[in-house]
C-alpha cells in the first residue's frame, strides 16, 4: 500500500463563517467543484462521494464526520472505500481583515484499489498531479459559488 500526504492552502474572499458553512456542507460539493460528481448523505455523521479528476478513475469515497468546530475553524473525516485515511480543513481570517479566510486541506491517504496500490510507487507523480489540479479547480470553484451567494 502506498500512503500519500498532501496539503494544499486557499486564500477566499469570504468570511471564515461561510467559508465554514460550504465546507461543512458537502452534500453540495458537487454544485461548485467539477470533480465531485456525486455526493449524498448517508446518516447523520457520513456520506458518499465519487471524485474524479484527469485520471481516467473514479473514487468512491464515504466521509465519516469525526470534527466539526467552527470555534476553531476545524473541519475532519475520516475517509474509507478507494482511499483510506483522513482529511480535514483548517479555517482562520486571513490578516486583519474579516472578510478574507485560509482555508488550510491536509489529508494523508493510503490508495486501497489493487491495481493503483500496486502502480503507486510508479506513478505518484501523476496521482499528486492529478490531486494538485483537482484542488484548484475546487479553490476556484469555491471562490465563485461563495460570490454568488453573496452577490446573487
Amino acid at each position: 500500500m502506498r500512503t500519500f500526504h498532501f496539503q494544499h492552502e486557499w486564500h477566499l474572499d469570504a468570511p471564515v463563517a461561510e467559508v465554514f458553512a460550504a465546507l461543512a456542507d458537502v452534500e453540495r460539493y458537487a454544485v461548485w467543484w467539477p470533480q465531485v460528481r456525486h455526493a449524498e448523505r448517508l446518516d447523520d455523521d457520513s456520506g458518499r462521494t465519487a471524485i474524479r479528476s484527469f485520471l481516467p478513475y473514479t473514487l468512491d469515497l464515504v466521509l465519516r464526520r469525526e470534527v466539526e468546530d467552527e470555534a476553531t475553524g476545524l473541519l475532519r473525516v475520516a475517509v474509507t472505500g478507494d482511499l483510506e485515511g483522513w482529511c480535514q480543513w483548517r479555517l482562520a481570517a486571513q490578516g486583519v481583515d474579516e472578510d478574507a479566510c485560509r482555508a488550510v486541506f491536509d489529508q494523508e491517504a493510503t490508495v486501497t484499489p489493487r491495481l493503483l496500490a500496486r502502480s503507486a510507487p510508479l506513478t505518484g507523480p501523476l496521482l499528486r498531479a492529478n490531486h494538485a489540479w483537482m484542488m484548484r479547480c475546487g479553490a476556484a470553484g469555491l471562490s465563485a459559488y461563495l460570490a454568488s451567494a453573496r452577490h446573487p
